[in-house]
């Protein structure tokens, strides 16, 4: 067996607990909502079932309204390895009965890993395949209702943008992108937070600050005091940005939907979906931005484009676009300012260009690479008929966490990891990457 799939292979075993993974050993210790669904593709590899079995365990915590939480807590986890624990959500009322969860989401990554999962059942020769097309029948709806609620109560106006009312709600935590918003962040005088993230790492450069968190556990607490109602959170909150990167994933995750509508006996229910999708691109073409050529996310409040040069630019290459706009986003992903920047030990997407005035080699979220964030490009660049482009992303991610391990982030310069040593996300998708038959 290839020594990566062994090491990625021990990183899901060890990071297991039974029907569910833990993102990493220390640092997330709970089970988070995208990180999932990266997992659950690297589990197919070894399991179609157990890959179901992730999706199920997350769907454990889905609200009534339709909602997938960021977080499913694991109630096991003793107080103080993770903040903010469950007890800081003010979520019990919203959550399923003995369910403990945040109260914000992620990317809808969920249908692409149902779609992936059913991909590799359908090559193997055990029968695995009409077990996964079961389980759709009932995952279906439950998607489509995740769907609809991000359709609906994070774009009301039906805009084809989702606007998320966190950082955190991207999965890009960190990113310049929200550097102005949260400048308008006011918080509350607290005294200081605990950070057990900072007691995960070698060096507290790699996390977020102090006071960056401090807005974000007043994000938190605003939320909690309209106890999660969207129509007032969508009007009154301090901080809502149409996300563009993680509509562009909606998007892509629309046109799979339409296909599982179809496998679950619900064809009917297909052309919705590839409308919802197409409004959606449609949406990220006014986004443009022609000098810096890249997608920009737009400001609710001010009604203004967040102008950052990251790898949220990039989104229409998630969402699928025409071949013009995809040949220009290629140039910039291959050019000097991210994958083909001088002295990387292996041109891959950075997080943020060079060139952005925030850009920071070791930041989160500002600068180095991440795996699963190369997996999304690289299967964008495929749909697109890049494919001379994705096999060389491909090979090259691989070569990198041949040499780094399953670390969930690197420093693109020297080549450091970065983060957790022992990354589910990252184990998951070396996994996939090596399963890919060029």
């Amino acid at each position: 067996m290839d020594e990566l799939a062994k090491r990625a292979i021990e990183v899901l075993h060890g990071n297991d607990r039974g029907t569910w993974t833990r993102p990493s050993p220390r640092l997330y210790p709970h089970q988070w909502s995208w990180d999932a669904a990266f997992v659950a593709m690297g589990w197919a590899q070894l399991d179609p079932v157990r890959a179901l079995n992730e999706l199920w365990s997350l769907l454990r915590g889905q609200w009534s309204t339709g909602m997938i939480p960021q977080i499913v807590f694991d109630l096991n986890v003793g107080r103080g390895k993770y903040e903010p624990g469950p007890n800081t959500w003010g979520t019990i009322l919203n959550a399923p009965p003995g369910i403990a969860t945040s109260g914000i989401c992620q990317p809808p990554v969920h249908a692409i890993a149902v779609a992936r999962i059913r991909e590799v059942a359908a090559g193997r020769a055990d029968g695995t395949l009409h077990e996964v097309d079961d389980a759709i029948v009932d995952l279906y709806p439950r998607l489509d209702r995740w769907h609809r609620w991000l359709r609906t109560a994070r774009d009301p106006e039906g805009t084809g943008l989702v606007t998320i009312l966190h950082p955190w709600e991207s999965g890009l935590d960190n990113s310049p992108r929200w550097d102005r918003p949260l400048s308008r962040v006011e918080p509350d005088e607290m005294d200081d937070l605990p950070r057990p993230d900072l007691t995960c790492v070698a060096d507290p450069a790699e996390r977020p600050t102090n006071p960056e968190y401090q807005r974000y556990r007043h994000l938190v607490d605003r939320l909690i005091a309209v106890d999660y109602d969207q129509d007032k959170a969508m009007a009154e909150h301090p901080f809502r940005v149409a996300d563009v990167f993680f509509s562009a994933i909606l998007a892509t995750a629309d046109d799979v939907l339409a296909d599982l509508a179809a496998v679950a006996g619900r064809p009917e229910e297909s052309d919705r979906h590839r409308t919802d999708a197409a409004r959606t691109r449609q949406a990220l073409d006014c986004c443009w931005d022609p000098d810096l050529q890249a997608c920009l996310d737009q400001d609710r409040i001010t009604g203004r484009p967040i102008r950052a040069d990251t790898i949220g630019g990039f989104a229409p290459l998630i969402a699928g676009c025409d071949l013009d706009r995809s040949a220009v986003l290629v140039d910039r992903l291959l050019g000097p300012t991210y994958a083909g920047a001088d002295g990387l030990v292996w041109p891959l997407p950075l997080s943020t260009a060079t060139t952005d005035p925030r850009f920071d080699r070791r930041g989160y979220w500002r600068g180095p690479q991440w795996p699963p964030i190369t997996w999304l490009l690289w299967r964008g660049l495929k749909k697109a008929g890049h494919h001379r482009t994705a096999n060389t992303i491909r090979t090259t991610a691989i070569d990198q966490l041949r040499d780094v391990g399953c670390t969930e982030y690197v420093e693109p310069f020297s080549g450091r990891p970065l983060g957790s040593a022992a990354q589910s996300w990252s184990a998951a998708v070396a996994l996939d990457l090596l399963s890919y038959d060029p």
